[in-house]
């Protein structure tokens, strides 16, 4: 089967998106994608997403890792919104269904504004700490992320007793001049990413929190570029109207033999 697909990018988080509003693709086999996301026998990319028909929403996102897990993605959301608007079944806004549940979205030229799932619980450790934004995510804040070695500092974390079965994303960030910079490593990738979505909003929550910051729209720097988080904090505990701000671009359409 000859499959059409596009190569889209949310600061250098890739992803293969396909059009599967005719359910041409075989998303129950792990293998294809796992082989499609391969970056020496496949096309490459950090994910796969499907763009599906909903009847109650606009859209189903339908979301997998590099390895053919599912999960939620927050820069893979916004690259699909962009999508989306390109075949057009939406405008400037949407209402969409993923695997979290549902998202509004609203796009602005190339600026995807994403609203996240409310956050009703952090966990603060002694050293770290952890949330859920769609994906779980643990979270250390160190004094230059730059010297750390994301791929090996992470994969202890995501290894580790607590995390072996069911895996976490793990960040590292720094705040330096109001900016936060953060590096992720990914379960389903199982290596550093240059962006992470749920990743960034995860770290802005914790940051809200380990640094008593009274604005709650902060910029945020990763190795594939710029974005920001929106949020209002109810408690240390609570947090709502979560927004991931940034760029999605489509780099290349292609098709391939399956």
């Amino acid at each position: 089967m000859q499959l059409e697909f596009y190569k889209y990018q949310g600061t250098g988080n890739d992803f293969i998106v396909i059009d599967n509003r005719k359910n041409v693709f075989q998303k129950k086999n792990a293998a294809i994608i796992k082989k499609l996301c391969n970056r020496r026998f496949g096309i490459g990319a950090d994910g796969l997403i499907l763009i599906e028909n909903s009847t109650e929403y606009d859209f189903h996102m339908v979301y997998f890792n590099a390895d053919g897990s599912k999960s939620f993605c927050g820069n893979g959301s916004r690259c699909a919104v962009h999508f989306a608007r390109f075949l057009g079944i939406i405008k400037n806004k949407t209402h969409f269904l993923s695997t979290d549940g549902e998202h509004e979205a609203t796009i602005r030229n190339n600026t995807i504004a994403l609203k996240m799932k409310n956050v009703n619980h952090v966990e603060n450790g002694n050293s770290f700490y952890f949330l859920n934004t769609g994906s779980p995510h643990y979270i250390v804040f160190t004094n230059d992320v730059k010297k750390i070695n994301v791929p090996e500092e992470g994969q202890k974390i995501r290894y580790n007793k607590r995390f072996k079965k069911s895996g976490t994303n793990v960040n590292f960030a720094t705040l330096k001049n109001s900016i936060l910079f953060v590096r992720t490593y990914e379960r389903g990738v199982e290596n550093e990413t240059l962006s992470c979505g749920t990743g960034v909003t995860a770290t802005a929550i914790a940051a809200s929190i380990h640094f008593s910051l009274k604005n709650k729209s902060i910029a945020i720097e990763t190795l594939g570029g710029k974005l920001r988080v929106k949020f209002t904090q109810k408690s240390q505990q609570h947090f709502s109207d979560i927004w991931l701000i940034g760029p999605a671009q489509c780099v290349y359409k292609g098709s391939l033999e399956i």
